[in-house]
C-alpha cells in the first residue's frame, strides 16, 4: 500500500506521516528531502522558491518510485505539498487499487485564528532552517489545495475548528478508507 499526503505547506503533513509511520510501521519519504538532494546536487536549477515547477519536476521521479514499490509489494508513507492534483493519471488502474491519498489543507478562519501557533509547530519533526511562513500565503495556497480537490476528486481534509492529531490520523484513515 502506499499513501500519499499531499496539501499545503505547514497544515502537518509531516506530523500526520510520522504518526502513520509509528502506527503502521511504514516507511515515509518526504518529498522536501527529494527537492533538496535535486537541488543540492545541482541536478536543477529550481530553487526552493520554485514549488509549482518543482511539483512537476520531481513528480515523475516519484511516480516511479511508487511503481517500484508496488511491484516490489512493499508500502510507502510519501507526503509533501509536490503531488500534484492529477497524479492518478500516471498509474494504471491496478496501481491504483494500491494507493491512497489525503490532502490536508486549512480553512482561512482557522489560519487567521492561529496563525501563531501553526507557525509555532513549523519544526514539530523537523528542523526547518529560516522558515518564517506568511500568512497571507498560506491562506492562498490552502486555497488552492482545496480547489485543486475539489476539481480531481481527491479526499480533502480541512482543519477547520482545532488541530487535534489523533482526531486527524483518524480523519485521515477514514478519507483513505484505511
Amino acid at each position: 500500500m502506499v499513501i500519499l499526503i499531499g496539501g499545503s505547506s505547514h497544515v502537518g503533513k509531516t506530523l500526520l506521516a510520522q504518526k502513520l509511520l509509528e502506527k503502521y510501521h511504514w516507511p515515509y519519504l518526504s518529498l522536501d528531502h527529494l527537492k533538496m538532494g535535486f537541488i543540492r546536487s545541482g541536478r536543477t536549477e529550481l530553487t526552493v522558491q520554485d514549488d509549482y515547477e518543482m511539483r512537476y519536476f520531481l513528480w515523475p521521479f516519484v511516480a516511479e518510485m511508487i511503481r517500484t514499490v508496488i511491484e516490489g509489494k512493499q508500502n510507502l508513507i510519501v507526503e509533501g505539498c509536490y503531488i500534484p492534483a492529477e497524479w492518478q493519471e500516471s498509474f494504471s488502474e491496478d496501481e491504483l487499487r494500491r494507493i491512497r491519498c489525503v490532502f490536508v489543507v486549512m480553512s482561512e478562519a482557522y489560519l487567521r485564528g492561529n496563525f501563531d501557533a501553526v507557525r509555532s509547530c513549523a519544526n514539530a519533526i523537523e528542523s526547518r532552517a529560516a522558515d518564517d511562513p506568511d500568512l497571507e500565503r498560506l491562506i492562498r495556497c490552502s486555497q488552492y489545495f482545496k480547489s485543486e480537490c475539489i476539481e480531481h476528486g481527491i479526499p480533502c481534509l480541512e482543519i477547520c475548528e482545532r488541530f487535534d492529531l489523533d482526531e486527524l490520523v483518524a480523519e485521515a484513515e477514514k478519507l483513505m478508507g484505511l
